[in-house]
């Protein structure tokens, strides 16, 4: 490992985000040179693109221990920590503030943009002496191209600016291309600076994750307040019980909210539900776009006029080519991070404890952090990119016995207990249960209490789902979680 000193080569932080944020801070606390290279204008750029979105967690768990001193030693004024912020709240009243500190802003540079890294005088296959050459990053800016050297390079850029595309295959669709201009990735401003894009529309949002609950509970207002506004929604899978997740159990009740509200829109019948439906084409159609699903036994999703892509992202890996790195194969996190947050075997909001040492790569001194750490899994929450942050510094710093005291207290989804890893083939042996649909979405069997929302039998009353089991890839390489419990207890 380089241990670093004051007199060495800064360490080049990529991001000016909460979590790189964050890692300035704690190096400026340990006196280690940093410079931090932001590509957008200001802070946070990706936060702020959407600061019209609550978040899930009370501001207690996005403050970051280091940043804080700065801001206390600055005067700042703290928000109530039981609050929950919007992202714009999070870039207005926390990370604007702390990056005017005196400690940091002589160390941020906006319009940087890393675009490769290297060692200097060493490419990827030229091993003696590298671990003591510094690193090299070519950086684009208004005035052209430039170097910098640094000892160490901390990698907090996110991964919001390379959403995946629809295609269940990893790949853009047919036709997704030439329709570009009718989609939108992420989570747009539908009720206010985007209204006008929606209104009156039929909208299609794609995929099961938080972002699509929230894009479709603001179509649904917008629905209420302008006639003629449809929703559509389409899910790759038959099993939503990540979305709707533990309700009142869930550690963040908000978070634990947006599945019950979402799972309300459902049984109000107030969208129009595709579930099983991977996109295979977007074409020109009579009235808007026709999206055809990968089965052609369903029916396509006519007379689109937007679409919005809840997709997720993935991490942009070429700007580190040239530099050593041993990822996961399928996540693109380290290997040794990735079988602690598979979303193929893991839904909770909890990991164990992680930081340098499941971090680290054959390249010392480099570190992915934040949401690029944990490549294509989407369960990252701030809080757990600030240990990282933490960890990491000491490390650089040489205080191991502090870069192993790794501590992180994430609250519960409240659906740890299910085995999603298996989900329920829908037989009566499953346990799923006969009756009306029940309201609370802790329950495990999702699909039975889907059909009876359509007005079906449901599973406990001798259907079947047509969908197998979708088994986890190479799940001998992965931690188990807990079997399922009895469903609808």
């Amino acid at each position: 490992m380089k241990v670093l000193s004051s007199a060495s080569s800064p360490v080049a932080v990529i991001g000016a985000g909460p979590v790189g944020l964050a890692a300035a801070a704690h190096l400026v606390q340990r006196g280690l040179p940093v410079v931090v290279l932001e590509a957008g204008s200001i802070v946070a750029s990706h936060l702020a693109s959407y600061r019209q979105v609550r978040l899930f967690s009370p501001w207690r768990y996005n403050i970051d221990r280091a940043a804080r001193e700065l801001l206390d030693a600055s005067g700042w004024l703290a928000p109530v920590l039981d609050k929950l912020p919007t992202a714009g709240e999070l870039v207005e009243d926390y990370l604007v503030p702390l990056a005017r500190t005196s400690a940091l802003a002589p160390h941020i540079h906006f319009g940087n943009r890393v675009v490769a890294i290297s060692r200097d005088g060493y490419d990827k296959a030229k091993t003696a002496g590298r671990e003591q050459a510094d690193f090299v990053l070519q950086i684009q800016t208004a005035e052209g191209l430039r170097e910098l050297h640094a000892s160490a390079v901390i990698d907090a850029s996110g991964t919001w600016s390379q959403p995946n595309p629809l295609g269940v295959h990893g790949l853009p669709v047919l036709g997704e291309a030439d329709a570009r201009a009718q989609i939108v990735h992420g989570m747009p401003d539908v009720l206010g600076t985007d209204r006008s894009r929606y209104a009156g529309r039929k909208v299609l949002v794609v995929g099961a994750g938080h972002s699509a609950a929230g894009n479709l509970l603001a179509l649904a207002t917008l629905a209420e307040e302008e006639p003629g506004t449809r929703l559509a929604w389409a899910v790759r899978g038959n099993d939503l019980r990540r979305l709707f997740g533990g309700g009142e159990n869930d550690g963040l009740p908000a978070r634990g909210e947006l599945g019950v509200r979402l799972r309300a829109l459902v049984d109000q019948g107030r969208l129009e539900m595709h579930l099983g439906f991977g996109i295979r084409e977007v074409a020109p159609g009579p009235k808007g776009l026709r999206v055809l699903a990968v089965d052609a036994a369903k029916a396509p999703i006519e007379g689109v006029d937007e679409i919005i892509a809840s997709t997720g992202a993935r991490p942009d890996l070429s700007i580190a080519r040239e530099l050593r790195l041993r990822l996961d194969p399928w996540l693109e996190s380290t290997d040794e991070l990735a079988p602690l947050i598979d979303p193929n075997v893991h839904s909770c909001g909890t990991v164990r404890p992680h930081g340098h040492r499941e971090l680290a790569h054959p390249e010392a001194g480099f570190y992915a952090i934040g949401a690029k750490s944990y490549g294509r899994a989407p369960n990252f929450l701030l809080a757990t990119g600030y240990e990282q942050a933490r960890s990491v510094v000491a490390a650089l710093a040489g205080d191991l016995s502090a870069a192993d005291d790794v501590q992180l207290e994430l609250p519960q989804t409240g659906v740890c207990s299910v085995d999603l890893a298996s989900p329920p083939s829908g037989g009566a042996d499953m346990g799923c249960c006969g009756g009306p649909a029940k309201a609370d979405t802790t329950a495990c069997c999702v699909l039975d209490e889907a059909s009876k929302v359509q007005g079906k039998s449901g599973c406990g009353c001798g259907s079947k789902s047509s969908s197998p089991p979708v088994e986890p890839a190479n799940p001998a390489t992965r931690s188990a979680v807990p079997a399922a419990a009895a469903c609808c207890g």
